[in-house]
């Protein structure tokens, strides 16, 4: 007998985080297309940084789930090591290329 999963910060919209990720992997398919049709390469590019972009707005959400639910909803003992959890994917993401 399996244990229920934890209910996360985002299960309130996950129906449409899915929606938004299957909207980003078509517009990487797109890209993809563009690359072997060989399209203008500023055209290519333009097309990454919107999806650069759609990943950056579901990661944001993501975060302030995280710190609305796991961070905010935490026990008391737990609140400190959630906040560097926290910090450090914000580190992360801030660091990339």
């Amino acid at each position: 007998m399996g244990y229920p999963q934890p209910l996360r910060g985002y299960s309130a919209t996950k129906d449409q985080l899915i929606a938004r990720l299957h909207r980003i992997a078509g517009q990487i398919g797109g890209i993809e297309r563009m690359v072997d049709e060989e399209r203008y390469c500023i055209d290519v590019l333009t097309q990454i940084h919107a999806v650069q972009a759609a990943l950056d707005k579901v990661a944001l959400g993501l975060l302030d789930d995280h710190a609305h639910h796991c961070v905010l909803g935490a026990d008391p003992a737990e609140r400190d090591a959630k906040t560097d959890e926290l910090m450090a994917a914000v580190g992360r993401l801030m660091h990339r290329g």
